[in-house]
């Protein structure tokens, strides 16, 4: 029963990917890419304009999320420069940035849906 169950949850994984079309996946590759530079900006654009699509809609929360998570992040860090830790904290905030939004790419590029690990999940 245990193995009927795993196989029905692979096909619904699958079937997930498949049902991305080729356009959203270009999308949500262009909001990856733009949220490395433009951080929040094209997460919010494409939260409040493409609500039709499931896969764009699910992707720019995402973005959103880790923006704001981010934004928090190099806020602290300029705070923390006082006692000069905030250099290192927004050295880290940086480099996570930047592995985690290309991951996004690498996973918006299949059209499989990215979970950033440590984001805050204030859009729901």
């Amino acid at each position: 029963m245990d193995n009927n169950q795993d196989s029905n949850q692979q096909t619904s994984t699958t079937d997930v990917s498949i049902t991305v079309s080729q356009d959203s996946k270009n999308l949500a590759l262009l909001l990856w890419l733009g949220t490395i530079f433009f951080g929040f900006i094209p997460g919010l654009v494409m939260y409040l304009v493409k609500k039709d699509d499931a896969y764009i809609l699910d992707q720019s929360k995402e973005a959103l999320n880790w923006s704001i998570t981010a934004l928090i992040g190099y806020v602290a860090g300029m705070i923390l420069t006082i006692i000069l830790i905030g250099v290192v904290v927004m050295f880290a905030v940086g480099i996570c940035h930047l592995v985690f939004c290309i991951m996004g790419v690498i996973a918006a590029s299949s059209g499989k849906p990215f979970r950033v690990p440590y984001a805050l999940r204030l859009i729901k």
